[in-house]
């Protein structure tokens, strides 16, 4: 998650011309971010939900993720950068990436704090 944070960063450090590494870069982290997101949650779906509903499970988190969660974003996003972007005298492209980058970075630690695998927990316990 934090790999997102990284991604948003480094399209507020980049630009076209000095900065074409790091939005090189920030496609690369893309790449991870998004497989590693979409592949560790379909496998911990996968392997903590009971046989006869892991088919609704799946379709229930491609459904949160991809599907309100990309609205709700797409939102959220459209609203920062018409704030930040638009409306400015000037453009703003790397204050709405740091805005992302921080948001994304907090939720990277939020999950980190509250998040419990229960068999994690039973095997420490």
């Amino acid at each position: 998650m934090l790999a997102w944070a990284l991604r948003f960063g480094l399209f507020g450090l980049g630009n076209p011309g000095s900065g074409l590494p790091l939005l090189i870069l920030s496609m690369i982290v893309y790449g991870m971010a998004f497989d590693f997101f979409n592949i560790s949650g379909s496998l911990y779906v996968e392997q903590t939900t009971d046989s006869k509903i892991r088919a609704s499970a799946q379709g229930l988190f491609m459904l949160v993720t991809n599907g309100f969660g990309a609205i709700i974003g797409s939102y959220t996003a459209g609203f920062i950068v018409n704030h930040y972007v638009t409306q400015a005298e000037t453009q703003n492209w790397p204050m709405a990436w740091f805005i992302f980058a921080g948001y994304a970075a907090v939720i990277g630690i939020l999950f980190a704090i509250f998040f419990k695998d229960p068999k994690k927990v039973q095997f420490l316990a």
